[in-house]
């Protein structure tokens, strides 16, 4: 009675492992693990490297940086103040003579050769000066001649000294057609004092002006300033004060004066 008893709960143990175990997974669809190999992983990803990437060197790239050299800068040179405007324009002064006969001479002085006379209340132009304003440049409304007049001879409606200063080469001197220049012109110092000397001008019969036959132009030195001076001489000697102290060299020329104008100028040998 105990074996059939015991086979009993054999077979029922071996149906119940049966039951428990798991069937065959032949059947089953579930997809297998990939090998590590097939993980995607960051390093086997075919990203271009930095390097690989054909990008230009900086020193390639069009970036202008324009040096302050290159800038169009504009430099304007001070050509402005050379304006015409800049200059100021003299309006010739009004004058009267106040003597009776007063007469008009080429030069500013009683040295040079008289042009024509002067009545009293006779009104001229005043277009010109010498240095110290002595003597003055006038000219007759509607004549194209001018000529010099004493500046105490005349009552001026003005300054006088507003005038321009007239340099001796703008004189209009006339010009001596039948004479040369002077000859054997020298000079020696004596202290202040320079000795001039010349040869005489021999003139044909009536060609005497009858005035003064010299005439020199001299630049000397007086008190620390040189100074022009109009000089006029009937002898073929004179003695000219020339002090020192004068930045500028002292000079001088003289001429000789005929009826018809003046012998060209000669440059005197100044000591």
């Amino acid at each position: 009675m105990k074996t059939p008893l015991l086979l009993s709960f054999v077979l029922l143990g071996t149906l119940l492992v049966a039951c428990t175990l798991p069937t065959t997974p032949t059947a089953q669809t579930s997809p297998s693990p990939l090998p590590d190999t097939a993980t995607v992983s960051p390093t086997s990803t075919p990203t271009e490297s930095p390097t690989s990437t054909p990008t230009n060197p900086p020193t390639a790239t069009a970036t202008f940086t324009a040096s302050p050299t290159l800038t169009p800068t504009l430099t304007i040179t001070p050509t402005i103040t050379e304006l015409p405007t800049l200059t100021p324009t003299y309006t010739p002064l009004r004058g009267k003579i106040n003597a009776d006969k007063v007469s008009c001479r080429y030069g500013p002085g009683a040295m040079y050769l008289y042009l024509y006379g002067l009545v009293k209340g006779a009104n001229q132009d005043i277009i010109g000066r010498n240095e110290d304003g002595s003597w003055l440049l006038t000219k007759s409304r509607g004549d194209n001649k001018s000529c010099w007049v004493k500046a105490s001879l005349m009552d001026i409606n003005g300054d006088p000294l507003t005038a321009p200063i007239i340099h001796p080469d703008d004189y209009n001197l006339p010009k001596s057609p039948f004479y040369g220049p002077l000859t054997n012109v020298s000079a020696q110092r004596k202290g202040n004092e320079v000795i001039i000397t010349w040869s005489p001008l021999i003139l044909r019969a009536g060609d005497d002006s009858l005035q003064t036959p010299y005439v020199l132009q001299v630049w000397v030195c007086r008190a620390g300033q040189i100074v022009m001076q109009s000089l006029g001489s009937y002898e073929t000697i004179i003695s000219v004060t020339d002090e020192p102290g004068c930045s500028e060299p002292s000079h001088g020329r003289i001429t000789a004066a005929e009826k018809h104008g003046y012998t060209k100028f000669v440059e005197i040998p100044w000591p």
